[in-house]
Order: structure tokens, then C-alpha cells, then sequence
């Protein structure tokens, strides 16, 4: 019998590499961003005089550079300082991965070199480790720069105790990174009294710059040269999309994967919108499919009365809501509250209308997602 990998194994028409079409590879040069790039060199500057720099809090939405723009400025600090013989360390934690104060500090004990485990201590003692190693082992006025990506996940989940924590520890600063430009509301007047930040936004790219950046990729990345309308299509798509560089990245490298299905040698604009769909259905369904059973209930009423074609009131939804989940009913104020949930997904969406004088305002809900997708999704489990 061949081997199921047979036929996998065959070199690509099309692709040369295609990591350099991740969103995590960090190239030698960041087009349009060295602005910011410097900001972040200059508040971290003080570090080579062996002094604790200012907190830094990067702003911006997803895919505009924020994480690999902080990540190229630590690659440079870092070797500039190995240089000059500066202790310095710098620490990457992603809230996705630690959200609570107690994994965050386990964390860094852990990448700090002390021997702290996940679970039997109190926090009080994990606490103790990682301000003692400032008063041990980094004898040498050690400069800690601790970056927080997503730092908004942590702050909701678990409070503003980490930042406390951080802030009030000696040759420790703090790199905040977060989409959130409100994350900042989720911490106490105590702690926002210590963060000494400077504030750093990232605006989303433009169709131009998102050019500048899929040409340099697709150098990289492809064996063909990608013609200009190809390019400019994918960079219109994604700047229509808040400017988003790994949607942009996304798109060129499915593109390319189609391409390279059908044994084609060139990327074609037609590959680039049929990479949209495989996308948006991609993303749309694993959407889907992680949302817990109360909200999955909401979208299939939602469903159910968009087959019916009828206009969807909040309050037809409730109704039909709790005939699908029977005794198991949430209260309208919570379904209301899974709503905005889903409207904030955008899997729906919803206006609210006035009825008349004397009639009050209603809230009107339709699907924003493909009805058969979403009842394949729904169902298929």
C-alpha cells in the first residue's frame, strides 16, 4: 500500500518558504514602523545607564505591528547591551498563556532561573522568590523589563494585582501590550498611581503600506513573481479589514496554498477572493464552534426565525430562545447580554429602531454570517 504521504511530499510549484508569510517571523526591517520602534527605544534607553526605564503602554488594533515592533526593539537592547556589558533582561509573557497574577510570577521566577513550581506554594512565598532574586542573584543592579502581550485578558480575568506587584519591585519595568485602548479601566487608582507610562499607539496600516509589506514577504516567500494587481488586491482586502498586516499575510500565503493545490505557476486575483472565503468560513466556524451552549442556543433561535423570515425583535428572540432551551432558560437581561457578545464577534448584528411615539424603541437582530454555514456549524456535533 503507498504511503498516505506520498503524494504530500512533492516540492511546491509555488512556494519557496512559507514562514516568512507568518505573522510571527520578525524580519530584519519593519516598513512604516520605525516611528514607534524608536519610541520604544528611547524610554528603554535608560536601561544602559543601569537605571529601571519607564512603563511603556503600546496601543493598537490586531495586525498593526505591535508585538513585532516591541519584539525587534528587545532583539536590538538586548544585543547592544551584551555589548556594553549592561545586565539587562527582558521577559515575554502572553496573558492568552498566564492570565492570573500567580502564573505571571511563577513565570518569570521560572525564566529567571529559580526553581518555583506551578502549584503547592502560596502566593505570598512565589512573591518572596522573585523580589529575593533582585536582592541575590542580580547583585548587579539587573534592569528587568517584563512585556505583558494582551494584557487586557489578565487585567478582566484576575484584577490589577500583577501591575502592583511589578511596579513596586526594584530595576523592574513594565511593556504593556493591548487592542483594548480602554484596558486602562480595569485598573484601581492605587496601581495607576505607581504605572509611570508612556503611552505608544500603533494606527492601523493603510492599503500603501500593506503593499509595502506583502512585497517584501512575497520575495521571501514565493519561487514566482507575484504580479502588482495581485498584491494590491490582497492589501485593498485587508485595508478594508482595519488594516490588519496578518489578515493581509493571511490571505497572500492561502492564496498561494490554493495556487499550489492545482499545480498552478502564478497566484492569480481570483485566488486571492476564493482565500477571503476559505478564510472568513475558517475563522466564522471555529467561532462557532467554541462558544458555550447558552450562546449556541441564542444563535440558533436567531436561526430559527431568520428561516421564517421574520423580523427579529430581543423580544420574539427570548421567546423562541426558551422554547429551545426549556428548563434551562437564562434570564432576558443575560440573553440581552449574549447579544452584545455575539454583535462584538460579529456573527450578528443589531439597530435599534423607534416604533412611534408612545411605542417605545426595539431592537432588530439579523445574522451576519452564512445561514447554511452557520447551520452546518450548529449542527454537526
Amino acid at each position: 500500500m503507498e504511503n498516505i504521504f506520498e503524494d504530500m511530499d512533492n516540492e511546491s510549484f509555488i512556494f519557496n518558504d512559507k514562514s516568512f508569510l507568518d505573522h510571527k517571523f520578525l524580519p530584519e526591517h519593519l516598513p512604516h514602523r520605525n516611528e514607534q520602534i524608536m519610541l520604544v527605544a528611547k524610554y528603554w534607553s535608560e536601561t544602559l545607564k543601569s537605571k529601571s526605564p519607564s512603563d511603556i503602554t503600546v496601543y493598537g488594533k490586531t495586525g498593526t505591528g505591535k508585538t513585532a515592533a516591541v519584539r525587534f526593539a528587545k532583539q536590538q537592547l538586548l544585543e547592544y547591551a551584551e555589548g556594553k556589558d549592561v545586565p539587562i533582561r527582558i521577559e515575554y509573557i502572553r496573558c492568552t498563556d498566564y492570565n492570573t497574577e500567580y502564573q505571571v510570577i511563577v513565570r518569570l521566577c521560572q525564566q529567571l532561573g529559580a526553581d518555583v513550581p506551578w502549584r503547592g506554594w502560596t502566593k505570598a512565598e512565589v512573591l518572596n522568590v522573585f523580589r529575593g532574586l533582585f536582592n541575590g542573584k542580580f547583585q548587579k543592579k539587573t534592569v528587568l523589563i517584563v512585556i505583558l502581550d494582551e494584557i487586557d485578558i489578565l487585567l478582566q480575568k484576575d484584577g490589577d494585582g500583577v501591575l502592583y506587584t511589578l511596579t513596586r519591585t526594584n530595576n523592574v519595568s513594565v511593556l504593556s501590550i493591548s487592542n483594548y485602548v480602554e484596558f486602562k479601566k480595569f485598573i484601581t487608582p492605587r496601581v495607576m498611581s505607581s504605572l509611570r507610562d508612556k503611552e505608544i499607539v500603533f494606527p492601523p496600516y493603510n492599503a500603501q503600506q500593506l503593499e509595502d509589506i506583502l512585497n517584501e514577504r512575497a520575495k521571501m516567500s514565493f519561487k514566482i513573481s507575484i504580479d502588482d494587481e495581485v498584491i494590491k488586491l490582497c492589501a485593498a482586502l485587508a485595508a478594508k479589514d482595519e488594516g490588519d498586516a496578518r489578515h493581509a499575510l493571511d490571505l497572500l500565503r492561502t492564496a498561494g496554498e490554493i495556487a499550489d493545490e492545482i499545480n498552478s505557476l502564478t497566484v492569480t486575483e481570483e485566488n486571492i477572493r476564493q482565500a477571503k472565503e476559505r478564510i472568513e468560513h475558517n475563522i466564522t466556524t471555529d467561532i462557532i464552534l467554541t462558544l458555550p451552549t447558552q450562546q449556541q442556543r441564542v444563535l440558533e433561535s436567531i436561526l430559527n426565525l431568520t428561516k421564517l423570515n421574520e423580523e427579529i425583535s430581543s423580544g420574539k428572540l427570548y421567546e423562541e430562545y426558551k422554547k429551545i432551551s426549556i428548563e434551562d432558560s437564562l434570564t432576558y437581561r443575560r440573553v440581552f447580554d449574549i447579544i452584545n457578545q455575539l454583535e462584538m464577534l460579529g456573527i450578528i448584528s443589531t439597530n435599534t429602531i423607534s416604533r412611534g411615539r408612545g411605542k417605545g424603541r426595539t431592537n432588530i437582530i439579523a445574522l451576519q454570517c452564512d445561514i447554511t454555514l452557520l447551520e452546518d456549524t450548529l449542527f454537526s456535533f
